[in-house]
């Protein structure tokens, strides 16, 4: 009986090893085409990439999208050809760990090295001086919060910031609910290079799509680009390290939610409510309490945590509105 066993546990050595070093998927024609719009710039020897367009002809305005976990700047694409009819200029980057960008390990990933990422950027693009429109979305948020920060603070490098959009971001701690996978991998340190290597598709679609309302979910080529963005550059082996930033959260709460409440940047918040990871009505209830100089757009009942893809018309209907008033 010892032996059958034994020889069942040989067997499971090298198709564990195989299924621990499956190659990544292709990249589709829609993520080809996206990366092939866009081009790299280097940040601390590390390439980093970013989408620039221009579109609206007499108006300077300039807008930068900063995207969240565990996504990429593809987050953006069903909302971008509007932005570039109202804006003279629409950026988005991959952050350092996402997409098609540089996912060096080890490394100390952390939300203030996004935020310089940022700025590294508007540096290489020429726009130090312009007066720019900052669109997040969850992790986004927080590398928004940061930028705001050091902004207001007239940190060396900081942006001129016109205009600050955030959408379903866990900016508060106390009302953020990251899912089970996120906690085992930001805290279970032994654990996590198995896990980050076990995380296969089926896994990645299940949780995300936990966030996602059940009429507003991926098709499966929308979820299968969004795993291909993540296994890109061996992103799934960084995971652990950059959900580092749930803890940055906690720690640097009195700084990131200080200066959002303290800013006299215009300010608003796109919520979805359906949303399981800040979810409704405490988020925004003490979104409302906190940050009383914003305005809030509250979209649809059935939109969840990714408003910009589950209801582009009422997410751009919301931020137009927004950035239209002044």
């Amino acid at each position: 009986m010892r032996e059958w066993w034994l020889l069942v546990g040989l067997l499971c050595i090298p198709l564990l090893a195989v299924y621990l070093h499956i190659p990544p998927p292709q990249l589709s024609p829609a993520l080809l085409t996206w990366r092939s719009a866009g081009a790299f710039f280097t940040f601390r020897s590390n390439n980093i990439f970013y989408r620039e367009t221009y579109g609206a002809v007499g108006s300077s305005d300039v807008v930068i999208l900063l995207h969240g976990f565990p996504t990429s700047s593809l987050d953006w694409y069903k909302i971008w050809e509007p932005l570039n009819r109202r804006f003279n200029r629409v950026i988005a980057l991959d952050f350092l760990g996402f997409g098609f960008s540089d996912k060096p390990r080890p490394h100390r990933y952390s939300i203030f090295e996004q935020a310089s990422v940022v700025e590294a950027l508007v540096s290489h693009l020429g726009l130090t001086e312009q007066r720019l429109n900052l669109l997040s979305h969850d992790y986004g948020d927080t590398v928004a919060l940061e930028l705001l920060y050091r902004s207001d603070h007239n940190r060396t490098g900081h942006l001129t910031i016109n205009s600050l959009c955030l959408s379903n971001g866990g900016i508060f701690p106390e009302t953020h609910h990251p899912r089970f996978l996120q906690k085992l991998l930001k805290d279970s340190s032994f654990l996590s290079p198995v896990l980050t290597r076990l995380t296969n598709y089926m896994v990645f679609s299940k949780g995300l799509g936990d966030v996602f309302g059940p009429y507003t979910q991926p098709t499966d080529a929308e979820f299968l680009d969004m795993w291909t963005g993540v296994r890109f550059n061996d992103g799934n082996l960084v995971m652990d390290s950059i959900l580092q930033f749930i803890n940055q959260r906690d720690e640097h709460r009195d700084r990131w939610v200080g200066a959002l409440t303290s800013t006299f940047i215009p300010v608003h918040m796109i919520y979805g409510p359906l949303d399981p990871v800040n979810p409704h009505p405490q988020f925004i209830f003490l979104y409302q309490k906190l940050v009383q100089r914003s305005t809030v757009s509250v979209l649809d009942e059935h939109i969840s945590h990714y408003p910009q893809l589950e209801d582009p018309t009422g997410f751009l209907n919301a931020y137009f509105s927004f950035i239209n008033a002044f």
